[in-house]
């Protein structure tokens, strides 16, 4: 008889990226670099309603923010972590910044899953009326109660899925990694925004 539990159980939802069933352990603080190619689908369509100035607020080791320097140069980009990853950016734990309504400019990050939530409601607060919060996420982040309050209360003003696999990488490894079976979408909100959010694919 074959026992259908243990890592059979968890293999079912180890392709879908669920954090609590990892085929290995996830990266101590959560950190997986994502495919600096996602930058280019978000500014095909956000391009023209970019401030001039971004805050990538969990910059790692800087995958993403290198490429918007290279695809918009005259873009100021403010970069911070929690973490020294050897790119050159501030150390400030985002989670515990308090300085609302204070950052004239957008947000764009993939910030670490477990803490998604946390993050979209804090750069909702640091960025100015009118300006872009932009998240990389995965697609079941439009799952779950305290998500769904989230969306009632602050909707994303659109949802742009990926119709191809966009690599993340654990501790920006890009090497280690052959394909990804996790469906990933650009979550944008704009502050101020309460209509209905528009689903559209990239």
């Amino acid at each position: 008889m074959k026992d259908w539990t243990g890592v059979g159980r968890r293999s079912i939802y180890a392709p879908l990226g669920a954090s609590g069933h990892s085929m290995h352990e996830r990266q101590v603080h959560d950190y997986y670099a994502t495919s600096p190619v996602a930058v280019d689908y978000l500014f095909h369509v956000i391009g023209n309603d970019l401030s001039g100035s971004v805050w990538e607020c969990a910059c790692g080791a800087g995958h993403l923010s290198k490429r918007m320097h290279e695809l918009r140069p005259d873009l100021i980009i403010k970069n911070s972590d929690i973490h020294d990853r050897g790119f050159p950016c501030e150390i400030i734990d985002f989670l515990k910044y308090h300085n609302p309504n204070s950052f004239d400019g957008d947000i764009i990050t993939n910030p670490p899953y477990r803490y998604a939530q946390q993050f979209v409601q804090k750069a909702l607060q640091t960025v100015c009326s009118g300006r872009l919060v932009c998240m990389f996420l995965k697609l079941t982040f439009l799952e779950g109660k305290s998500r769904r309050r989230l969306f009632a209360a602050y909707p994303p003003k659109t949802v742009y899925v990926f119709s191809h696999c966009i690599k993340c990488a654990i501790n920006g490894n890009f090497n280690a990694i052959q394909s990804s079976a996790v469906a990933y979408a650009w979550f944008v909100w704009q502050k101020g925004f309460c209509g209905e959010t528009v689903l559209k694919w990239l």
